[in-house]
């Protein structure tokens, strides 16, 4: 998956600002000055723009293929929601949720955004090479998405009311056929839409268009743009609308017929899960915050406050002394002291410090933006439902809620007198002040602007004022200004952190961008966290912070992950166990396990990420050429001592102290069995009793003798099959029945991931369950530092006929990478919150529930789908997971259409691979047989394992 630039169109007065406006890695642009481009040739001219600007020679059409572009439009004048005209509203600063990790100390609209269609564009086929947005729009799916259909435009929609999809564009599909495109209407009445209801399907336009380059070629096309001179006719884009033309010319029976978008096919990407949220006007706001901080299906959040505060009052990167009645509320980036008096329905922006004394009627909302080349700034009313939208002079346009003439009346002027044009749009109106915020007359003004009161000295302090429109604001304005202010308010903030309160926002944070904040700001990190059991994963995520901070202070890094390792093997201390003898002098317990393939899902369940969210994973427990791979066996001996085999490695070991038996807790040699017997009660840490004085006297005591353990693991080291966490998991059921603990195989699970953490190695909970459980399985666990798989089985038949016929293959590739090596960079993104890491295995998790769908319907093709998806994903979260090695393989297998994924980690181990036919899994086989990447290459036999681990005796 190539990656992604983002492109911004942007108002005129935040494209003039310097650089440190938008975040580094975009690219941002206004429409021509003085000109409305609309949709479509916004999006034309900014693609144009970007390209002219990082294109670095490359011709426009091998520009566009390099990499996908993100376009989010931003421009418009924001006559709703006023206070973001200038900077735009997909600048909009948003709080912090109280449920979602890896936000941002100064969060945007446009950081959601970026997460948000990140996960669409994860799963959008290559040919996708442009998608649109709108800036005011939030669209989350937090579901499985469905597969993407071939077209040249794809539109996301989503379900919606004919009321609701009146405000909007709505695409109309066959009621067989959802995904096919029959027409689209821009905005069409309600009883027109459920007239139409009758005989398709409906979806509201989310706004969200996703292009490919013949569909670019179109709308440059329809812009003025000239391949022949790779410019536009005339010098310049031509106005296009993208909804209203466009739009209207696309589908099986177009409601406009145009030659050149006859030619595109087109299609429905239908979202049935899909919430909208929009930011276009000052209610849509507040209603939006609230919906995202308490969506309908939220899950519980271990760690997380059961109580999500109110949302309809919003105090953010402020000073602020406020009543707690005062609602509904926005104050941000703004000073606003104990002396003024607040009613409510009030939006207040970019109010400089003052100790001014004002009493601001409810409903009325105040701006004071900066202006470039002006001392002073704009002292902006208006009312909280406002428009911006009609003639000046005319009762019917409203302004501070009232008709807007009243304005002029009640305070003894005339628009003439104003020197206004009664039929001048509002917008362009200069009816804003420019003032200085130190003059002592300032307040005074503010006051009779916002109450009406007849008073000559202020009519004539409001006409000899320059004055400035919206529009103007909307162009001239100081963003900068505006920024360095809100970082102020920002640094603040950070200095008087309390432990706390630093303790709730460290689990949300993404703790990478906070450390590079905090840096930028000079600002002094918070109160270093101890152990709290309100909030248990605080104080790892705390020490990774620090880490950070300190420029990634090694041994801060070390202490949030022996943090973590502290709190689970905590947990098992409270479950000790004493072993008693559970053999004769004779027997042999015997125990077996197949390996397992992950299709889906695995990082869900690696900590820390699945005990503050949950995990979810699909695998299957298989036997490899006809045996179960993994097996330990035990007997006892007449020496009060432990004997240690490992058959396949070929070496012996006596334990005969505790202090042997805790000496290695890294991989390798008998590190699994050490850490097994200690879990079984050999250690004193984890006896009932505190064990004994030596390990002697415990095993005559328990024993009257010793143990001998012996184990095979017939899979090549750094296979993907889980092959380390299964062979501890079967050495701790042997040791269970020989040790008559009576664990089941949920307590093998648990003592599975302790040992791993006694191991370092830190890995999931899936292994195990893949490997232990029989069958097919979606496994999901809760948010909780106690990880208690809930397993579900799938239906076994689509795979067992797919390996049965010889379509579905496993094939070892011959090259080796330890999970162990891959598994610290991901843990540390975990801990860090980082957005990047926390999205993709989000995305991971939601692929799982995807994958299982998919089995229970028996639907082969989704399944591939699913392989495909899972392979995506999980080289979007690592870069290694396909080093050029693996590359030549895949390239080999790829004409063939087949899905495919290297199982656990990735870099190497075994591959699975689902061929869409006999043929092509024939084509595959003589291809790496005849053209093998290394002579340990071949490929196994596999079957769906109906019995997981076996535990016998003799």
């Amino acid at each position: 998956m190539s990656e992604t630039d983002i492109l911004l169109s942007v108002p005129p007065a935040a494209a003039q600002s310097p650089a440190g406006a938008f975040p580094q890695a975009v690219f941002a642009a206004s429409d021509p000055p003085g000109r409305q481009l609309g949709s479509g040739g916004g999006t034309a001219n900014l693609l144009v723009e970007a390209w002219k600007a990082t294109g670095g020679g490359l011709g426009f059409a091998e520009w566009l293929r390099a990499s996908r572009k993100l376009v989010i439009h931003g421009s418009g004048q924001s006559r709703r929601l006023p206070a973001y005209a200038a900077e735009g509203k997909l600048m909009l600063p948003l709080p912090q949720l109280a449920s979602v990790a890896g936000q941002k100390i100064d969060q945007t609209l446009l950081d959601m955004q970026q997460s948000d269609y990140g996960h669409l564009l994860r799963h959008a086929p290559e040919p996708y090479r442009v998608v649109v947005a709108c800036g005011d729009v939030l669209i989350r799916e937090e579901k499985a998405l469905p597969i993407f259909p071939d077209a040249d435009v794809l539109i996301a929609g989503i379900p919606a009311s004919p009321a609701e999809a009146s405000n909007h564009g709505v695409m109309f599909c066959p009621a067989e056929d959802p995904e096919a495109l029959e027409f689209f209407l821009q905005k069409p009445k309600p009883a027109r839409i459920a007239e139409l209801s009758g005989k398709f399907s409906f979806y509201l336009d989310t706004g969200i268009w996703f292009l490919t380059e013949r569909a670019i070629d179109v709308l440059l096309r329809k812009c003025g743009w000239r391949h022949d001179v790779s410019a536009f006719a005339d010098g310049a884009c031509g106005a296009y609308e993208l909804f209203d033309s466009f739009g209207t010319g696309l589908g099986r029976a177009p409601v406009q017929r145009d030659a050149d978008i006859a030619g595109l096919r087109s299609a429905v990407l239908p979202l049935p899960n899909g919430r909208f949220y929009h930011f276009g006007t000052n209610r849509s706001v507040f209603t939006s915050i609230a919906q995202l901080a308490n969506p309908a299906e939220s899950r519980r959040s271990f760690g997380h406050s059961a109580r999500e505060a109110a949302h309809d009052r919003i105090l953010l990167n402020a000073d602020a002394a406020v009543a707690e009645s005062v609602h509904p509320l926005w104050i941000e980036n703004a000073h606003v002291p104990a002396t003024w008096t607040l009613h409510g329905s009030h939006v207040i922006t970019g109010i400089p410090s003052n100790a001014w004394s004002i009493d601001l009627p409810a409903g009325v909302c105040l701006d004071m933006p900066a202006m470039r080349g002006a001392s002073g700034r704009a002292l902006r009313l208006y009312g909280f439902d406002d428009a911006f939208k009609g003639a000046v002079g005319d009762a019917s346009t409203r302004w501070l809620g009232a008709p807007a003439p009243d304005w002029f009346a009640r305070r003894g002027l005339t628009l003439e007198a104003a020197g206004l044009d009664p039929a001048a749009d509002i917008q362009n109106a200069p009816l804003f002040p420019v003032v200085d915020p130190e003059d002592a007359t300032t307040p005074a003004l503010l006051q009779w602007m916002a109450t009406p009161a007849d008073d000559e000295s202020m009519r004539a302090r409001w006409r000899a004022a320059p004055r400035v429109s919206a529009t103007d604001i909307v162009q001239g304005a100081d963003v900068a200004t505006s920024r360095r202010q809100r970082l102020e308010h920002v640094r603040r903030d950070l200095g008087g952190l309390s432990a706390a309160r630093w303790a709730e926002r460290a689990r949300l944070l993404d703790l990478e961008a906070a450390a590079g904040l905090f840096r930028a700001l000079g600002a002094g990190p918070p109160e270093e966290l101890p152990d709290c059991a309100g909030q248990p994963l605080a104080p790892v995520h705390d020490a990774i912070f620090r880490s950070v901070l300190k420029g990634g202070d090694a041994s801060l890094r070390e202490t949030a992950f022996a943090r973590l390792r502290k709190l689970m093997i905590a947990e098992m201390t409270l479950q000790p166990v004493k072993p008693s003898r559970n053999i004769l002098d004779d027997q042999i317990v015997w125990g077996r396990s197949p390996a397992r393939l992950d299709l889906a899902g695995g990082w869900s369940d690696t900590p820390p990420y699945c005990l503050e969210h949950g995990g979810q994973v699909v695998n299957i427990a298989v036997d490899l050429n006809g045996q179960p791979p993994v097996q330990a066996f035990a007997r006892v001996c007449e020496a009060p001592r432990i004997v240690l085999h490992s058959i396949d490695l070929g070496i012996s070991e006596s334990v005969e102290t505790y202090e042997d038996l805790l000496k290695a807790t890294d991989l390798g040699g008998f590190s699994i069995a050490r850490a097994a017997l200690r879990l079984a009660g050999f250690d004193p840490m984890f006896h009932r009793d505190g064990g004994a004085r030596t390990l002697r006297d415990q095993l005559l005591a328990e024993f009257g003798g010793g143990i001998e353990l012996s184990m095979l693991a017939a899979i090549p080291k750094g296979s993907g099959l889980g092959t380390s966490s299964i062979l501890s998991a079967t050495i701790l059921g042997v040791l269970g029945e020989v040790c008559n603990h009576g664990w089941t195989p949920r307590d093998v699970f648990a003592r599975t991931s302790v040992l791993e953490q006694i191991l370092t190695s830190g890995g999931g909970w899936q292994d195990q369950v893949g490997g232990i459980a029989p069958g097919v399985k979606f496994t999901r666990t809760n948010p909780d530092l106690a990880q208690n798989p809930d397993i579900r089985w799938l239906p076994e038949a689509l795979l067992e006929e797919g390996i049965r016929s010889g379509r579905f293959l496993l094939y070892y590739t011959g090259l080796t990478r330890l999970a162990r090596n891959i598994l610290g960079e991901i843990v540390r993104g975990i801990f860090l919150n980082s957005r990047r890491t926390i999205a993709a295995i989000e995305d991971i998790a939601c692929n799982a529930a995807f994958t299982a769908e998919a089995i229970q319907r028996n639907d082969e093709a989704a399944l591939r789908e699913a392989i495909r998806r899972s392979w995506q994903l999980n080289c979007a979260l690592d870069s290694g997971t396909c080093p050029p090695q693996v590359a030549r393989i895949t390239e080999a297998i790829e004409p063939f259409g087949a899905a495919y994924k290297l199982l656990g980690a990735g870099g190497g181990g075994y591959l699975l691979i689902l061929a869409p036919d006999l043929a092509a899994a024939a084509g595959i086989k003589d291809a790496l047989l005849r053209h093998p990447p290394n002579p340990q290459a071949r490929f196994v036999a596999m079957a769906v394992s109906r019995t997981g681990m076996q535990i016998t005796r003799s």
